[in-house]
């Protein structure tokens, strides 16, 4: 049986931001599902902020990089989907505060 704890894992995600945007991944909310095996393979389901980004794959290797450090994680899959689209309405409070720092309208 798998110990490894999915806030953990999200704990993890927030360490990995879109280079474009100063907000992490989950806060932006990009990250669509999280599950766990037994065996501790972990599958992220996520999108992007568009279709047309070019930075997905830099980001899978982030994720897939910074997870695999975490004690008990045998296999890490990236899935990418734009269904349903983001929209800024996935945005959390604390990335929206985030970006009012920035000067951002939101």
């Amino acid at each position: 049986m798998t110990t490894i704890k999915k806030e953990h894992i999200i704990e993890v995600l927030k360490t990995v931001y879109d280079p474009e945007i100063p907000v992490n991944i989950v806060d932006l909310g990009l990250i669509y599902g999280i599950e766990i095996t037994e065996e501790g393979k972990v599958d992220i389901l996520m999108t992007l902020t568009a279709p047309g980004c070019p930075i997905g794959d830099t980001i899978a290797f982030e994720i897939k990089d910074k997870l695999m450090q975490i004690e008990g994680i045998t296999d890490v899959n990236v899935e990418i989907t734009f269904e349903p689209p983001w929209t800024m309405d996935r945005i959390t409070e604390d990335g929206r505060e985030v970006l009012r720092t920035y000067g951002f309208n939101i």
